[in-house]
């Protein structure tokens, strides 16, 4: 075992903070702790992951299944209706009503979670790649290279995400994944920072400049003991940013950015029924709910990783 190694086994088992000096028989050989077995034990007995974050993943659960297996939840053609069921509303045969058309309001809204949660996911990984790269590269390389990506950084962050999105599309053109890749770009710098910060934080530990002291390549030292330390922020940064991605592309298919009609997806049900408020208000409640749901359980779940690592 390299002394790298050895030092980044220690530097995570260390006793830091209001417990580090806690008597030394509460620790075992080879790093094991009771203390904090009983700290974890004690964590789960008191709901630490409660109720609120099991319904988020409920919701999210059904989402997903929604969007990769539509028809396990509804036979109903999402594409056609029938013109003697127009605006009709929410009953046990239509769970969420029926459009201006006929069409069956709860049949494409499970339909469109597929355009919609994949164009998010799409978007949540241009962004995460791209954006952990340059935190990676811009925190441990400093000088020009820090200088040049960081002032890109700023300059997109400067622009309002959706305007940015707007932008980008305009320059690509309309279309699922053209949103997909606007939103990803969007979200390149919430990334990199992050990374870019964590980098920081860790690039000047003892067990990091053992391993350039051992003589591996700074890709080798990125790769095996900075990155497996930032992936704790970085999922509980992906899982916010997954409910802004549906958020945002929800946003720009209202708009009127993504998939044309008669393809359904959330922001653009929404958008089909502002002109029936009055008349077929859950054309535009029950997607715009669902939306909702989506997001603030993305973001719950975010919480709950961010809660768990700030415990760890």
């Amino acid at each position: 075992m390299s002394l790298a190694t050895e030092l980044q086994k220690n530097a995570q088992i260390a006793p830091t903070g209001p417990g580090a000096d806690r008597p030394h028989e509460d620790r075992v050989p080879g790093g094991g702790t009771p203390g904090r077995l009983r700290r974890l034990t004690s964590a789960v007995g008191s709901a630490r992951i409660g109720i609120v974050e099991v319904i988020a993943i409920i919701v999210l659960g059904l989402a997903a299944l929604a969007a990769v297996w539509p028809t396990l939840l509804t036979s109903v053609d999402p594409l056609t209706g029938n013109p003697t069921d127009r605006l009709l509303a929410p009953s046990a045969e239509h769970v969420f009503g029926t459009d201006q058309l006929g069409r069956d309001v709860f049949a494409r809204t499970i339909h469109g979670s597929a355009q919609t949660l994949s164009a998010s996911l799409a978007a949540v990984l241009i962004g995460v790649g791209a954006g952990v790269l340059i935190g990676l590269l811009a925190g441990f390389f400093t000088g020009v290279l820090d200088a040049i990506f960081m002032r890109t950084v700023d300059v997109l962050q400067a622009v309002p995400g959706l305007l940015l999105s707007m932008a980008v599309i305009t320059a690509l053109g309309f279309g699922t994944l053209n949103v997909a890749v606007a939103v990803g770009v969007a979200a390149v710098p919430s990334f990199a920072r992050l990374t870019r910060a964590e980098v920081i934080r860790w690039r000047s530990t003892e067990f990091v400049r053992a391993a350039r002291a051992d003589g591996l390549s700074a890709a080798s030292v990125l790769a095996l003991h900075i990155l497996p330390q930032v992936r704790g922020p970085i999922g509980a940064l992906l899982a916010l940013e997954f409910g802004s991605a549906v958020l945002a592309v929800s946003a720009l298919s209202f708009l009127g950015f993504g998939a044309p009609p008669p393809q359904p997806e959330w922001g653009l049900l929404v958008s089909e029924g502002r002109d029936f408020l009055a008349a077929a208000w859950w054309m535009t409640t029950f997607p715009g709910l669902v939306v909702a749901a989506v997001v603030l359980a993305a973001n719950r779940l975010s919480h709950a990783v961010n809660s768990e690592k700030e415990f760890r």
